[in-house]
C-alpha cells in the first residue's frame, strides 16, 4: 500500500469519526438519547473501526495522526462544553454534577500510545486490547446504568456497580477468546496454548482489567484498560510459553493474597484491588526473586503497624492516614517498585533489580521508623532541619530509635533478596550489597522527613487547636469543616512524600550499584533470570 492510499484511508477514517459524532449529537438532541448511551454507542463503533484500521494503513503514521487531532479537540470540547453526547460527567452523593471525565481524551492517548508500540507484527495486541476496551467498558456502564436496584461500591472517587463490573468481566472474556482465536496465527504463544490454556489466560486478563475499571475513574480507565491488557499479552508474546505459567501463577496468587490481607484488615477495598493488580504484574512477570522482597516490606511493615496500632491512638488525628493502607498508599509504598518492574520487562537491565530492592528499603525504613519511633513511650523527636525538639507526631520530627529501627528495616530486605537470589547477590558481594541497600534504605527515610517538614501540607484542626496531616476534621455531631492550611503546599500529602521516599530509594540503589558492584554482578544477571 504506497503513501497516498494511507492518506485516502486517512481521510476516510475522520470522516467516519466525524459521522459518529454527528449521528450522537443528532440521537440526543432530536430522540433524547442519554448522554450515557451516545457515549457507549461511539465508544463501541470507534473500537471497531480502529479494529480494522491494520488493514486499511500499513503504517502507523496516520492512525497516530488521528489520535494528535482528536485528543487536543476532546480536550477543548470538555472545557468549552461542546459535543455533550460524548463527554460525561461524575456526579456525587446529592446527585450534582462533581467533575467532568475525561475518558474521550484518554481513549485515543491510549490508541496513540499502543500504535508507537504494538504496531507491525504485534498490532493484533492493540486490536485486541482496544476491542476490551470498547465493549467492555462500554457494556459495563450500560448495564450499571440499566440495573433498577444496582448494588454499588465506592473505592475511590466515584461509585461503581457490581452489576456493571461482572458485566465488564463476562464481556472481555468472551471479546479476549474471540480475538485470541481469531489471531491464533499470528502469535507463537496463542498457538501453543491449549482451549482450556487460552480460556484460562483470558479469565486472567479479564479479572486484571475489571479491577482496573472498578478501581479508576475520571475517564482514565479508558487508558489503563487496553494499556494492562496490551502489557500482558506483550510480556508474554516477547518472553515465550515460559511466561504463561508465571502470568497464571501471579494473577491467582495476589488474587488470593489481595483477599486474604483484605480480611486481616491490613488493606481497605481499594488496597486491596491495587494490590492484586500490583502483585499480578511483580508476582506474575518477576518470580520469586521479586516477589519475596515486597513480601517482606508488606508483611513485616503491615504486622508492625498492627502491633503498634495502640501505641499510635494518641496520633490517630494527626497523621493522614490509618494503619489500614487503601490504594493511595500501596502505590506511594509500590508504586515506583511497580514502574521498575514494567521498565524490567522490556529493558532486562540488571540494574534495576537493585534499584527495586533500594525502593522497597526506603519505604520499609521509612514505615519503620516511623512505628518504631511512635511506639516509644517518650521519643523526644528532633526536628531534621534544625534537630530542635518538636512535639510526638510532628511531620519532618526524627528519633535516634525509630532512624535506626527503619535504618535495620532497610536491612531485612537486603537479607530476603539474599534468601531468594543468592547468586545475584554474591556476584555483587555480602559487604556492597548491604551497603547498596542500607544506605538507599536510609536516605530514602531522610528524604521523606525532610519533605515532611518543608513541603508537606500541614493544617489547622479549630475543633482540637493542633496541628494535623488531615485536610478536614469531624466535629462531635458528625459536621465535617475544612482545616486551615498552614505551611507546606496543599497538594503534597503523606502520599506524596512517600512516592518522593520511595523514588529517591530506587535511584540511590541504582546509581551506587554502579559505583559499588564488581563487573561480574552485571553478567550474572543477564544469566540468572528471575522468571
Amino acid at each position: 500500500m504506497t503513501f497516498s492510499q494511507d492518506f485516502s484511508s486517512f481521510s476516510i477514517a475522520l470522516a467516519l469519526l466525524a459521522a459518529l459524532v454527528a449521528v450522537s449529537e443528532v440521537l440526543k438532541k432530536t430522540l433524547n438519547f442519554k448522554p450515557s448511551s451516545t457515549r457507549k454507542f461511539v465508544h463501541i463503533l470507534t473500537s471497531v473501526l480502529i479494529f480494522f484500521s491494520p488493514y486499511y494503513f500499513e503504517s502507523n503514521f496516520y492512525p497516530a495522526l488521528i489520535t494528535l487531532i482528536f485528543i487536543p479537540l476532546n480536550l477543548l470540547a470538555i472545557k468549552n462544553n461542546w459535543l455533550s453526547s460524548l463527554h460525561g460527567v461524575h456526579y456525587d452523593d446529592e446527585n450534582e454534577v462533581q467533575s467532568p471525565s475525561y475518558g474521550t481524551v484518554y481513549y485515543p492517548l491510549a490508541f496513540f500510545i499502543l500504535t508507537l508500540s504494538c504496531w507491525g507484527e504485534h498490532v493484533w495486541i492493540l486490536q485486541t486490547s482496544m476491542l476490551v476496551l470498547g465493549f467492555g467498558d462500554a457494556i459495563a456502564a450500560l448495564v450499571g446504568e440499566s440495573s433498577e436496584k444496582p448494588h454499588t461500591f465506592k473505592l475511590m472517587a466515584h461509585k461503581k456497580t457490581i452489576e456493571g463490573s461482572v458485566a465488564m468481566f463476562v464481556t472481555s472474556v468472551f471479546v479476549l477468546v474471540g480475538s485470541l482465536i481469531f489471531f491464533i496465527d499470528k502469535s507463537e504463544i496463542i498457538s501453543s496454548l491449549s482451549l482450556t490454556s487460552l480460556i484460562a489466560l483470558c479469565i486472567a486478563i479479564a479479572l486484571v482489567v475489571t479491577a482496573v475499571e472498578a478501581l479508576l475513574s475520571g475517564g482514565m480507565d479508558n487508558l489503563f484498560i487496553p494499556l494492562s491488557a496490551a502489557y500482558i499479552l506483550l510480556v508474554l508474546e516477547l518472553n515465550g510459553a515460559v511466561m504463561f505459567q508465571s502470568v497464571m501463577i501471579g494473577v491467582s496468587a495476589a488474587l488470593i493474597f489481595a483477599r486474604v490481607s483484605f480480611a486481616l484488615k491490613f488493606l481497605t477495598a481499594s488496597g486491596a484491588v491495587g494490590t492484586f493488580l500490583f502483585g499480578s504484574n511483580i508476582f506474575g512477570m518477576g518470580g520469586l526473586d521479586w516477589t519475596i522482597p515486597v513480601l517482606t516490606f508488606f508483611l513485616l511493615s503491615s504486622i508492625l503497624s498492627k502491633i503498634g496500632k495502640e501505641h499510635k491512638k494518641k496520633y490517630d488525628l494527626i497523621f493522614e492516614k490509618s494503619s489500614q493502607r487503601d490504594v493511595g498508599q500501596v502505590l506511594a509504598n509500590g508504586g515506583v517498585a511497580w514502574a521498575l518492574m514494567i521498565w524490567f520487562s522490556f529493558a532486562q537491565d540488571p540494574l534495576i533489580y537493585l534499584a527495586y530492592l533500594g525502593t522497597l528499603a526506603a519505604v520499609q525504613a521509612d514505615t519503620w521508623a516511623t512505628e518504631i519511633g511512635t511506639m516509644i513511650k517518650d521519643p523526644k523527636p528532633r526536628f531534621i532541619l534544625n534537630f530542635k525538639p518538636v512535639p510526638a507526631g510532628t511531620s519532618g520530627g526524627i528519633t535516634f530509635t525509630g532512624t535506626f529501627g527503619g535504618f535495620v528495616g532497610a536491612l531485612l530486605i537486603c537479607v530476603s533478596a539474599w534468601i531468594i537470589a543468592p547468586e545475584k547477590m554474591m556476584s555483587i558481594g555480602v559487604v556492597q550489597s548491604f551497603l547498596i541497600v542500607g544506605i538507599a534504605g536510609a536516605g530514602g527515610s531522610l528524604v521523606d522527613s525532610f519533605f515532611g517538614a518543608t513541603l508537606q501540607a500541614q493544617y489547622y484542626d479549630p475543633i482540637r487547636k493542633k496541628t494535623t496531616e488531615r485536610t478536614h476534621s469531624r466535629k462531635e455531631n458528625g459536621e465535617l469543616i475544612e482545616n486551615e492550611l498552614q505551611k507546606g503546599i496543599r497538594w503534597i500529602d503523606n502520599d506524596v512524600v512517600n512516592t518522593l521516599c520511595a523514588t529517591t530509594g530506587g535511584i540511590l540503589g541504582y546509581f551506587l550499584t554502579q559505583a559499588f558492584a564488581e563487573p561480574g554482578f552485571f553478567e550474572s544477571l543477564k544469566t540468572v533470570s528471575g522468571n
